[in-house]
C-alpha cells in the first residue's frame, strides 16, 4: 500500500501529455509516473559504494577545513600536554 505524497508543479503541456500516455497504457496516472521515476532512477544509477562515496566527502571536507600534518599519529593523545607546554615557554609558568 503506498502511504507516501508528493507533489510538483509542471507544465499544462508536460501534464496533458502524461494523461494521455496513461489513457494509452488504460493506466492510473499515478502508475505512468511511479514507472518513469523507476525507470530513470535504474538507469542513473551509479555503480559507487558506500566506502568510495565517504572517501570523496572526507576528501572535500578535508580541503574546506585544512588538514594536520605532524607525522604524530598519536597527537589527539598527547594534545593537552603540547598545549600545555608552549604555554609554559610563552609565559614562563
Amino acid at each position: 500500500m503506498k502511504t507516501e505524497v508528493y507533489s510538483w508543479r509542471l507544465s499544462g503541456e508536460l501534464k496533458s501529455t502524461l494523461e494521455r500516455e496513461a489513457r494509452h497504457r488504460k493506466m492510473p496516472l499515478a502508475a505512468v509516473l511511479e514507472s518513469a521515476v523507476r525507470d530513470l532512477l535504474k538507469k542513473e544509477k551509479t555503480t559507487v559504494t558506500e566506502e568510495e562515496e565517504q572517501r570523496r566527502l572526507h576528501s572535500a571536507a578535508a580541503q574546506c577545513l585544512g588538514i594536520f600534518a605532524s607525522g604524530n599519529a598519536r597527537r589527539s593523545e598527547t594534545a593537552r600536554e603540547a598545549v600545555r607546554a608552549r604555554l609554559r615557554r610563552r609565559y614562563g609558568r
